[in-house]
């Protein structure tokens, strides 16, 4: 009996799973390389599952994909639009004097430092 060849759309696909391509499995000092760190630290996120990876016996292994994902897990965009230079302007107060800038995310409150145990028990050194 006569097969009939595929069709262009579908010649392409693998019949069976085996029959796909691997995807090509990085080591964390390539993707290390790839980001510029140290790949200590690509194992240390991977070990606290912080960045997409692969398990493969107790090696850690990346895609492309994952390295991608690794990058958009970490990127950082500005908090709001710029302003341009010109329409800046200082706060004043009532009097019209300047009044200083304070930074949003700089608490109110200061922090104060606990004394050291050695005093809690008594201690000396």
């Amino acid at each position: 009996m006569h097969r009939p060849s595929p069709t262009p759309a579908t010649a392409h696909l693998p019949h069976n799973p085996s029959d796909a391509p691997l995807p090509r499995l990085y080591r964390p000092e390539e993707i290390a390389e790839a980001l510029g760190c140290s790949a200590w630290w690509v194992k240390d996120r991977a070990r606290r599952n912080l960045i997409p990876h692969t398990r493969v016996g107790r090696a850690y292994r990346f895609t492309a994909g994952h390295l991608a994902e690794i990058i958009r897990l970490h990127e950082e965009t500005p908090a709001r639009p710029a302003q341009p230079a010109g329409n800046v302007a200082a706060p004043s107060s009532r009097d019209g004097s300047p009044q200083p800038r304070h930074h949003p995310t700089t608490p109110a409150n200061r922090l104060r430092a606990r004394p050291p145990r050695r005093a809690q028990y008594g201690a000396t050194a």
